[in-house]
């Protein structure tokens, strides 16, 4: 063999054991670092039985009116991501948010994550907890979740408060995900690696820096979970399962919508058709982005509370 050639492999060999050495410590950093924070996770809200697992639920408010938060999809820490709303509706209301299967502190199920058993799960945690009147206010896929919710249990819903909710016809619903990429990332440790490297998602958020580390370690535990990449699998089936249905003509609807969505075509039009729909609809314009309820808090509540009261 030629001197210049083992000197070629000789450094191909270094690359690669280079690569395995770099992949072994991002594999080992990510399971000391979740071990460690597995101890610094702060529990909050109380556990509800459902189908032999844990729910975690935050009640927060004496309120006489009861009104259930539903997170979107990939919300790792809904009673957390909800803070600000939850402060600014429990003055007035009983709140109640809702941690499903995957999400928050709640256990992990292997039960599929469609709509039908998601929707069957929260009510079960709300009949664990003998709440039996109430308005649903849900953020993005809660939308879907919540209009089958609503349909199924029709004599125990109050209203529905959409925040920027998804609208079953809307577009691009039908995309297949990468489910096992996500999974190698979360096995491998570099979906933690990801998320360090990349920008703040709390960054200027009204959080207290508290908050925002639960926060950081609770997406850390929860990131492409078995249940919430089963909940992304399913995504696709659960939009064309709720097809073109709607809400119920005579359900009080109030729905918040995101101004500046130019990511889903039509967005305003296709809430405006909902809202039309109801004997008693409004629609809110606001800018904020998805995630409404991080920057209008205050005018989501204080529009909600405004509605509730006419429609008494």
């Amino acid at each position: 063999m030629s001197k210049p050639l083992r000197m070629i492999l000789k450094s191909l060999a270094a690359v690669a054991i280079a690569i395995l050495l770099f992949i072994a410590v991002v594999f080992i950093v990510d399971k000391i670092s979740s071990k460690i924070e597995q101890g610094k996770i702060q529990s909050y809200g109380q556990f509800v039985p459902v189908d032999g697992k844990k729910m975690n639920v935050l009640i927060q408010g004496k309120g006489d009116e009861t009104v259930v938060l539903l997170p979107g999809y990939g919300t790792a820490a809904p009673a957390l991501d909800f803070k600000g709303l939850i402060e600014g509706l429990s003055p007035y209301f009983r709140v109640v948010a809702i941690e499903p299967f995957g999400y928050g502190l709640s256990d992990l199920t292997d039960k599929e994550r469609n709509t039908d058993n998601i929707v069957s799960e929260i009510h079960e945690a709300l009949q664990q907890l003998n709440i039996d009147c109430y308005t649903l206010m849900g953020h993005s896929i809660a939308g879907i979740y919540g209009m089958a919710y609503v349909n199924k249990y029709p004599d125990e819903v109050r209203a529905f408060a959409g925040i920027d909710s998804s609208v079953p016809t809307q577009a691009g619903m039908d995309v297949e995900f990468p489910i096992t990429t996500f999974k190698l990332l979360k096995q491998s440790g570099f979906g933690r690696l990801m998320l360090k490297l990349g920008s703040d998602p709390y960054a200027g958020l009204p959080f207290d820096e508290e908050t925002k580390e639960q926060m950081r370690m609770i997406t850390l535990k929860n990131m492409y979970n078995e249940s919430t990449l089963n909940e992304l699998g399913n995504i696709s089936s659960n939009f064309k399962g709720a097809g073109h249905s709607t809400f119920p003509k005579e359900l009080p609807l109030i729905l918040f919508v995101d101004a500046g969505n130019t990511s889903n075509e039509g967005w305003i039009p296709l809430h405006e058709e909902q809202v039309k729909n109801s004997v008693q609809g409004k629609m809110v314009t606001l800018e904020g982005g998805h995630y409404l309820h991080h920057l209008r808090s205050k005018e989501i509540a204080e529009n909600f509370r405004q509605f509730m009261q006419e429609i008494k």
